[in-house]
């Protein structure tokens, strides 16, 4: 297997001017991702020359650090829950070197089955916590691929920041290195740190590490099953893409018979399908259970009241809830329509109150975690290729790896193109027989659908 060579490994502080000192709070939105872990991206770049771009990311970085300085800090379990950032601060950038060959490279940004080992040497790891228990929020990493390309590995711990901060700090990142820094006007807006914003005049926040505390304090989980004899297969990493046209057939399969159903859009058709496809490849879902479920998160800062701007850095996520008779997703040829039918109702449902039940959130997604979901993360709306263009041009491949983390979750992207040809790309991470049985439903259904894969 390639190796991954370090080349340098540099501590980058936000470029001035800067707060000496700044402390930002936690929200109730932050706190249910406390005891997470990080979202982690590797967006793939072809290049010519890529070490060529190791110089420019490392001087562009601290631009994009001004502005999002809280990624450069810490977050404190202790001390009312704070992000800090102090002077001196600085997030850990690596910068290192595939010893992989040109083939080797296609085939990490390749749409079909990939050995998600050869992957993980390219995340960028947070480093451990201090010795006061405070701990490091962000890092990123630069892999250059001699004579193909570069992969840069982003890590951002969920309790800092949802997908579309995220998201925003690397588009600022990549136009401070596009541009040489972000004083002209093709440049993302800047965030907004104020967590005032956030209204909470029930103490959420409170309840929600209350609830958090009881749990802590209740017994141990359950010793894991005996290890098996036999090593289980190596999981593998694969994209499945749709057109506008297949989401356009899926769109209109899930509505049929015209007008009884709602149009579905492409976030509920690509969540649906993938639903439907794990539980007919058993990787999600109890045997022999009545009811099937599903989590995803919405986005909900144009749903409060009054509505946060779109840039509002931090977590504003609520969970969704959905379920399904078994059997309506996994018999005959309706299970798509019937998983669509559910998400879209879960949707109604919750913008009906997007905070409602808020105090009991975090008690109903780790009731429904034993009954294995399936759980959803990233959105087509997020362009996690559009905007990341470093002067190098579009990533041709983005993938969401931290999935892995959680059996039964699937990403959601926009198509790499650009140009409206590939409309959603559905990441999964499986075992190779999981995956094959996966792909062969997926393609059923798109089939069934009137637009063949």
């Amino acid at each position: 297997m390639a190796e991954v060579r370090v080349l340098e490994r540099i501590r980058v502080a936000p470029a001035p001017p800067t707060p000496s000192a700044a402390e930002l709070p936690i929200t109730f939105f932050d706190a249910a991702w406390l005891f997470t872990g990080p979202v982690e991206r590797l967006f793939f770049y072809r290049h010519p020359d890529p070490r060529s771009t190791l110089p420019l990311l490392a001087s562009s970085l601290p631009h994009a650090l001004r502005r999002f300085f809280p990624l450069a800090g810490t977050l404190s379990l202790a001390a009312g829950h704070r992000f800090a950032y102090a002077h001196g601060d600085a997030l850990a950038l690596v910068l290192a070197e595939s010893s992989a060959d040109e083939d080797d490279f296609d085939r990490l940004v390749a749409t079909g089955p990939r050995d998600l080992r050869k992957m993980r040497a390219l995340v960028p790891g947070l480093p451990p916590p201090r010795e006061d228990g405070a701990f490091e929020v962000a890092a990123v990493q630069a892999t250059v691929f001699p004579g193909r390309g570069l992969c840069l590995g982003v890590s951002v711990h969920h309790a800092a920041c949802d997908d579309a901060s995220a998201t925003l700090f690397v588009r600022t990142w990549a136009a401070a290195c596009r541009l040489g820094g972000l004083d002209g006007a093709d440049v993302p807006p800047a965030p907004v740190l104020d967590r005032s914003l956030v209204a909470d005049p029930d103490d959420l926040l409170g309840k929600t590490l209350a609830g958090m505390r009881v749990l802590a304090s209740g017994p141990p989980p359950p010793p894991p099953p005996p290890a098996q004899e036999t090593e289980m297969p190596a999981p593998v990493i694969a994209s499945f893409p749709l057109t506008r046209d297949q989401i356009d057939g899926i769109k209109d399969a899930a509505s049929e018979p015209a007008g009884t159903r709602p149009r579905p859009s492409s976030f509920v058709a690509a969540s649906a399908l993938a639903w439907v496809c794990l539980l007919r490849s058993r990787a999600v879902g109890v045997d022999g259970a009545a009811r099937s479920h599903m989590l995803f998160s919405a986005e909900c800062r144009s749903r409060l009241s009054p509505p946060l701007p779109a840039e509002y850095f931090g977590n504003c996520l609520r969970p969704c809830f959905v379920e399904a008779a078994t059997s309506e997703l996994t018999n005959g040829d309706g299970g798509v329509a019937a998983a669509a039918a559910a998400i879209g109702s879960a949707i109604r449902e919750m913008e009906r109150g997007v905070l409602e039940g808020a105090e009991g959130w975090l008690g109903k997604v780790l009731s429904v975690l034993p009954e294995r979901p399936m759980s959803v993360g990233g959105s087509p709306r997020h362009g996690v290729y559009e905007g990341t263009d470093f002067g190098w041009g579009r990533p041709c491949r983005v993938e969401m790896v931290s999935i892995e983390k959680t059996p039964g979750t699937v990403s959601l992207a926009e198509g790499p193109d650009g140009e409206g040809g590939v409309e959603v790309e559905v990441g999964v991470v499986l075992p190779p027989d999981a995956m094959e049985a996966f792909a062969s439903c997926f393609r059923d259904m798109v089939r069934l659908s009137g637009k063949s894969v």
